[in-house]
């Protein structure tokens, strides 16, 4: 199928002289005539011999004997030379064109036989593999023994496989450079593109790689896109670094003296599974929108970006140029698409509109939802300061310095994502601002703020965010924590604090004791079974709020109680005094944050009841 004769008949030969013009003629042979018949006399008795035994293949085994027939070739065409400036109707000329042409589809018939036979070692994860080395061997074109010796010293330290991609890579350039001498390239080319475009296209195939339409993947579910984009991923990578790489490293060596013949093959063997390839994230970033879809949209966004220079090298060409367009108009897409769904995103937390105050003063869904979004955000910081870089942050008002100070906003570089981050954290933290109104007990809403704006620092110090953030915004924002838990330790335990006295050990009457003991224990069974059900899922805060209020209620108290201690023993009786020793109010609050405090009931001061049981939830996870 491919050896077709390629060069004219005699009569038409460009080799013949102008009709109309007298041949010219020597009145004498010369020793050149001599060498020349010599010449097609070998080169007949080889190219006949090859031809009687056309089941061996010339490049297999010694290739001494592919040495003779291509210098038989070479001084073939010499000869021909020769005898067309003498005349372009010589019987020897049209000997020597017949031969030409025999001898031609003989290589033709080699170079397709190692292309084919040799797939599994000019595959292009091998070429790309050794193209360094391929390259310090230039090609059996002058077959001289020295060059044998070259292979035979590179090929010492190699692995057989790579032995024999070598070995076939620099027999293909030597029929390639033969032929193309020859003024056969077009049959060479023929043969070459047909075998190596398979083993891409197949490869593609096998990567997953396929032609759809812009309606096909616009109609598309979510989770059948997503598989998609995934095997997008995967293919992407191996295609450009392996496949078409190593496609490209084949074609320069096999064709290295004509750039014209190099790019040709390239661009018909690459172009149309790389048109395949890189136009599909153009096709997804132009699909609907939604915030589902952002991470994969940046993981497509990165490999090209990652992968652009060796996109711009392999796909140098000319008549390439339309792949790196499209891989480069693809990159555009991804980033608008991305904009867009950050503006998206934003908007989303604004027009929250749940009513329903979080039972227990915990995490609102919203506060989860929008920090580990922009925690995921955080790791792809170096991608998304390149995609929001020409993007200035617009907002209506000015934004408040204090929240910004330490952030450079400089609207270039990585700070431009920096503050875009602590933006859209802050439009979260007006949203909770406004949530924590919805509760009806003050103290509680000082928890609510507190649990999540914790949750927020701690988000922003196991994430990436830490370093695109700052120390000093996460400084600020800690200390914001600490202002909502004393808030709350304020207007929640007012009442406690205000029974203690203000001197602890001032001489008191044992009425007087007893008097400021039945107020002080009421208030803490107030504020205790109030609380009971609130929750502090951070350990850390928990543990910061039940320190700090224990300093400051115990350690008082503990004054008090030794101080009136024999007073208030004939007035309340050693029952209560021993439940209600300091131990044991340090235990009532280990029990409410953390459950552990290993206390009974907690019965009334003006009751025998127990109000709350060490069973009920407490204000802890």
């Amino acid at each position: 199928m491919f050896f077709r004769s390629r060069s004219p008949s005699p009569a038409n030969s460009p080799l013949r002289t102008r009709p109309g013009t007298t041949p010219t003629s020597s009145p004498h042979r010369t020793f050149n005539d001599s060498l020349m018949d010599e010449n097609i006399e070998i080169a007949q008795s080889l190219i006949d011999s090859w031809e009687s035994n056309e089941t061996v293949s010339l490049f297999n085994g010694d290739r001494q004997e592919a040495r003779q027939y291509l210098h038989a070739v070479k001084d073939l065409q010499s000869a021909m030379h020769h005898f067309i400036s003498q005349s372009s109707a010589s019987d020897k000329l049209i000997k020597a064109q017949n031969l030409m042409e025999t001898a031609m589809k003989r290589l033709q018939k080699e170079f397709y036989q190692i292309l084919s036979s040799n797939r599994q070692y000019l595959d292009p994860e091998s070429v790309s593999s050794h193209s360094s080395r391929a390259s310090t061997i230039s090609s059996y074109s002058d077959f001289e023994d020295e060059l044998e010796d070259e292979l035979r010293a590179t090929t010492e330290s190699i692995s057989e496989v790579e032995r024999v991609s070598m070995a076939a890579m620099t027999d293909l350039k030597s029929i390639a450079d033969c032929m193309i001498s020859a003024g056969y390239a077009k049959e060479c080319v023929k043969v070459y593109i047909t075998v190596r475009k398979s083993i891409v296209d197949e490869g593609l195939y096998h990567l997953g790689v396929e032609r759809m339409t812009f309606s096909q993947i616009q109609k598309m579910d979510w989770d059948v896109m997503e598989i998609k984009i995934k095997s997008w991923l995967n293919a992407v990578k191996v295609a450009v670094k392996t496949l078409f790489y190593g496609e490209r490293i084949l074609s320069d060596h096999v064709f290295s003296p004509s750039e014209t013949i190099r790019e040709s093959c390239f661009s018909e063997i690459c172009g149309e599974g790389a048109t395949m390839l890189f136009g599909f994230p153009e096709m997804v970033a132009k699909c609907k929108k939604s915030l589902e879809k952002m991470f994969r949209t940046l993981d497509m966004y990165q490999s090209i970006s990652d992968l652009w220079p060796e996109i711009d090298s392999i796909f140098s060409y000319h008549s390439t140029s339309t792949v790196r367009s499209l891989a480069m108009n693809s990159l555009l897409r991804l980033g608008e698409a991305v904009r867009t769904m950050l503006t998206d995103f934003e908007s989303a937390i604004q027009k929250d509109s749940s009513k329903t105050p979080v039972p227990s003063g915990g995490i609102h869904p919203l506060t989860r939802y929008v920090m580990n979004y922009i925690s995921f955000l955080g790791d792809y910081s170096e991608i998304l300061s390149d995609i929001v870089a020409d993007w200035p942050l617009s907002v209506h008002t000015p934004l408040p310095e204090s929240y910004f100070g330490s952030l450079d906003t400089d609207p270039e570089g990585t700070s431009s994502i920096s503050v875009r981050f602590a933006w859209l954290i802050l439009v979260l933290l007006c949203k909770l601002d406004g949530k924590a109104e919805l509760y009806k007990d003050v103290s509680l809403s000082y928890i609510f703020l507190a649990n999540n704006l914790q949750y927020v620092v701690v988000k922003v110090r196991s994430s990436n965010l830490k370093f695109l953030l700052g120390e000093d915004w996460v400084a600020n924002h800690e200390a914001k924590v600490k202002q909502y838990v004393s808030n709350y330790e304020r207007v929640g335990w007012s009442k406690v604090f205000t029974a203690l006295p203000e001197d602890p050990t001032a001489d008191l009457t044992p009425e007087q004791a007893n008097v400021i003991f039945h107020k002080l224990i009421f208030s803490f069974e107030e504020a205790y079974r109030k609380q009971t059900s609130w929750v502090v899922p951070d350990p850390k805060l928990r543990d910061e709020i039940k320190v700090a209020l224990a300093k400051k209620l115990v350690t008082p108290y503990r004054k008090y109680y030794e101080k009136h201690r024999g007073g208030l023993m004939s007035l309340c009786g050693s029952d209560s005094l021993v439940r209600y020793a300091p131990e044991n109010i340090d235990n009532f609050l280990s029990d409410l944050f953390f459950g552990v405090g290993n206390v009974g009931s907690l019965p009334s001061s003006s009751t025998t009841s127990s109000p709350a049981s060490s069973t009920h939830s407490r204000v802890r996870r």
